[in-house]
């Protein structure tokens, strides 16, 4: 259940995040007030429905029935985040953009109200499933208090980094602003909370000091036994009714065991000794720690790929394509494309890379037990009682546990062969190991992918594909014209930049840029039938009496130079010299060529700044 709502709540937060707002919402507020009020609704109605029927087929159905809820919940949630655009009318909580966490977390809450809804239809289902009565209220702060812990991190780190950039620091915002403080303060708060957290998340989740008595010293001497040190809580996970146990905590003495009443009732004290150890087993392996890791390398990874593919969407004619047929801004396009494709990662990065470790680690935890008491008779005994009193769930398969007939199998077969149990360990460090590696790499070799090239292309397209929406739309403004006519040249389209700054001209005859820039492809086009040395000249002119700067004088100079006026190109183009003199040796060397070479109409062209 925990690992299924973390995956929940990860695409609930990372779809607020994803999406921005805008200058204006797509619906006014009184109709994305409708539509959201519609949405609930709909809801409502399906979480009724579903929970009337899981009613006769007990927990296991009423857990399938809160899964495929939760789901429609996210559907129902981008639904609403991309018609009624949430982050626009929640940005006043912002705070004049000093808290952006308060806008995140607002946009949460909205996630939350799909949730309330769906506990509101579950309690009546749940008080006949469970055997006990709650109210409304009660049974909803509840299932608040169970979920919390899940989205409580990213909410104080949310928070704690707006306090941060508030500070009157300017070296620590530089720092916390670059990519190795963002690296440095995410693994800073990460260990904050492997230290800190068990201590919220125990009260949040109602457990109880575990009763003294002979029991508890049992518990208690053979965590000695094991070297090992931990307070020992009931857990009432669904009323205690759920066989199960967890742990929490990295220091001794904020370091929790947690143990369902279900599981006291059911289990032989072998066997609850046998869990313990599965429990220990955990710890013994750094589980805690490497579950940080795993989770936060997502965040590494997309940190790698983000920026160039990007980059390369953007460089795409493809992309430029899918403006076309849909009409709408590239800005919009793309933060759709990044968003799905983000969000696929982020589903496929824990369902399946983040699930293989997790997997991994429980069968490193249940092999410990042979370790610690040396055999696996308690612990598969124990596991095929859980298999029929949770609903016969043996052979269930499950992405975060393997299935308990697939763990007993397991079991079996090592105590057959007590060399899997090696093969096993060296199997889960080997792929720690690689996948350490991977995100070593990613964190430290930026360069790798061919991301300047893709900006390049995409900042020649981009500005075609936008310049080409402003002449359609000004299809007479001179300005649009000129930086067509100025792309064109750069792409070699020499025929179309001419025919383009023709157009410009005629509407500003006397625009300086305009007349230096197409006197200068009149000079150095690569198709000679294209230069015109005359025409280019009376353009130079008129542009350097109004602009006599470098770079215009030294079209003029060329311009005298291809019209037979040496000596006076040897003289404008000196005054070019002393006008830009950071560019003087490119000056001498023209000087020098004017000097030495004759023009040719078909020479090869010195592309002009």
């Amino acid at each position: 259940m925990i690992y299924n709502n973390l995956l929940i709540f990860l695409v609930a937060i990372f779809l607020f995040t994803m999406t921005s707002g805008t200058d204006a919402p797509l619906l006014p507020l009184p109709g994305s007030l409708t539509l959201f009020a519609a949405v609930l609704f709909f809801f409502d109605r399906i979480a009724r429905r579903l929970f009337i029927r899981a009613n006769q087929n007990g927990s296991g159905a009423y857990f399938g029935t809160e899964k495929r809820l939760s789901l429609l919940a996210l559907l129902c949630y981008a639904l609403i985040l991309f018609s009624c655009d949430l982050h626009y009318y929640l940005n006043p909580l912002s705070l004049n953009g000093l808290f952006p966490s308060f806008v995140n977390i607002g946009g949460l809450a909205f996630f939350f109200l799909f949730l309330l809804l769906m506990w509101r239809r579950a309690r009546p289902v749940y008080e006949t499933i469970f055997g006990r009565s709650y109210s409304s209220r009660a049974f909803l702060i509840s299932n608040t208090r169970t979920n919390l812990p899940i989205v409580l991190p990213w909410i104080l780190l949310s928070i704690g980094y707006d306090l941060l950039a508030l500070l009157p620091l300017p070296g620590l915002k530089t720092f916390l602003h670059s990519e190795t403080g963002e690296y440095a303060s995410f693994i800073l708060f990460l260990l904050l909370i492997l230290v800190f957290f068990p201590p919220l998340v125990r009260r949040l989740w109602a457990c109880t000091p575990f009763p003294p008595g002979e029991l508890h010293d049992h518990l208690q001497n053979f965590f000695k036994k094991q070297r090992f040190s931990a307070k020992i809580f009931l857990w009432p996970l669904f009323e205690g009714r759920i066989i199960t146990a967890g742990v929490m905590g990295i220091i001794p003495g904020l370091r929790y065991v947690m143990i369902t009443p279900a599981l006291l009732e059911n289990l032989t004290l072998a066997e609850l000794d046998s869990v313990m150890a599965h429990e220990i087993g955990h710890i013994k392996n750094r589980h805690m720690l490497l579950y940080l890791l795993i989770i936060s390398g997502f965040s590494v990874l997309a940190g790698f790929a983000l920026e160039p593919f990007t980059f390369y969407l953007l460089s795409r004619d493809s992309f430029y394509s899918l403006l076309d047929m849909t009409g709408q801004s590239a800005e919009n396009v793309l933060t759709v494309i990044m968003a799905i494709t983000l969000l696929i990662s982020l589903v496929l990065y824990f369902r399946f890379l983040f699930g293989y470790f997790i997997r991994n680690f429980e069968r490193q935890a249940d092999l410990h037990v042979i370790k610690a008491i040396g055999n696996s008779r308690a612990i598969i005994s124990a596991f095929e009682k859980i298999a029929i009193l949770s609903g016969n769930i043996r052979d269930q398969p499950s992405w975060h546990h393997f299935g308990i007939g697939q763990r007993v199998d397991f079991l079996e077969k090592c105590e057959k062969n007590p060399s899997l149990i090696r093969h096993h360990n060296r199997k889960v460090w080997l792929s720690l190991l690689a996948y350490v590696m991977v995100i070593g790499f990613a964190a430290t070799s930026h360069n790798l992918l061919p991301a300047e090239q893709w900006k390049q292309s995409y900042e020649e397209k981009y500005t075609e594909y936008i310049l080409d929406q402003k002449l359609m739309r000004e299809p007479d403004k001179a300005l649009w014209l000129g930086i067509a006519g100025d792309l064109m040249q750069h792409k070699k389209m020499e025929k179309k930049a001419i025919a383009a700054y023709d157009k410009a001209l005629a509407l500003e005859p006397s625009n300086p840029k305009l007349l230096n820039n197409l006197a200068w492809l009149l000079l150095t086009s690569d198709d000679p039938s294209l230069r015109n040395p005359k025409r280019a000249l009376s353009l130079a002119r008129l542009a350097a009496l109004q602009i006599p700067a470098g770079h215009v004088l030294d079209t003029l100079a060329t311009a005298y130079w291809a019209n037979g006026f040496v000596d006076k190109a040897v003289e404008v183009e000196t005054q070019a010299l002393f006008a830009d003199p950071a560019e003087g040796i490119y000056y001498r060397e023209q000087i020098e060529k004017f000097q030495t070479e004759d023009y040719s109409p078909a020479g090869a062209a010195v592309p002009e700044e």
